[in-house]
């Protein structure tokens, strides 16, 4: 039987949450910052000189477990050549009614031609805008994603498109670890390495950050390092929200 004192435990929980750090944001106003390895709308990338990177092989399409990608490549006009191989990407739409976002289609690329952004915040009015075609998904002259009148581009949402997949050592061969083997984008150069891959992360340039200071909070409790357990730890955590390091 019930006791008088059980209807308090029912705020147990509502109680516990009043005095930790707030998390909700206003959104659409304000976005949370996107983690680097967020798997976004796609890209096709340009090499630095401004030819394409797409050569129209067709892997991505073929990869493709929901046949949302549908590409056709040509032979490269001699007189003036879109890409540096023999072939090109003639054709190239995407289906955004279908794509899953998992990603395979980058991970086949064999020039890094296709990468994601951060966005993912993206509406159709009618089934047609859905298929993005190269000219949509082609970055421009300076480098950047084509930004469509239906989408909810923020600062940051461009950056280091695709930087989860460019891994250093091809094969688990340590004797490339930490050895950037691609080429440079069209505006960017050429992007640094996912940090820690290896000792020689750059965290400023790829916006990663380690896991015991940044999520401590999934972290079980003993392996959580001195300086953030406890009330320290959650004095902590408020500064690094409110100075925008979470």
């Amino acid at each position: 039987m019930a006791g008088p004192l059980d209807f308090f435990g029912g705020f147990k929980i509502t109680l516990r949450h009043m005095g930790r750090v707030r998390v909700t944001t206003a959104y659409p106003d304000a976005k949370r910052p996107k983690q680097p390895r967020q798997h976004g709308r796609h890209v096709l990338n340009r090499y630095e000189d401004g030819s394409e990177k797409c050569i129209g092989c067709e892997l991505c399409a073929g990869v493709c477990p929901v046949d949302c990608i549908y590409v056709r490549g040509l032979d490269n006009p001699p007189d003036h050549p879109v890409s540096p191989g023999e072939r090109y990407g003639y054709v190239y739409e995407i289906n955004f009614l279908r794509c899953i976002h998992c990603d395979m289609c980058v991970e086949a690329c064999p020039t890094q031609a296709i990468t994601e952004s951060k966005l993912f915040e993206f509406s159709f009015s009618n089934r047609a805008d859905a298929i993005y075609t190269k000219a949509e998904l082609l970055v421009d002259d300076e480098g950047r994603p084509q930004r469509l009148p239906w989408e909810d581009w923020r600062e940051g949402e461009d950056a280091m498109t695709g930087g989860w997949m460019r891994a250093t050592s091809p094969s688990g061969a340590a004797d490339y670890e930490g050895v950037v083997q691609w080429t440079g984008d069209l505006g960017v150069g050429v992007r640094a390495p996912e940090g820690g891959q290896s000792e020689q992360r750059d965290d400023a340039a790829t916006g990663s950050k380690p896991l015991r200071t940044a999520f401590f909070r999934h972290i079980v409790p003993q392996d959580l390092p001195d300086g953030v357990r406890g009330l320290r730890g959650r004095i902590a955590a408020w500064r690094a929200i409110k100075g925008g390091q979470l």
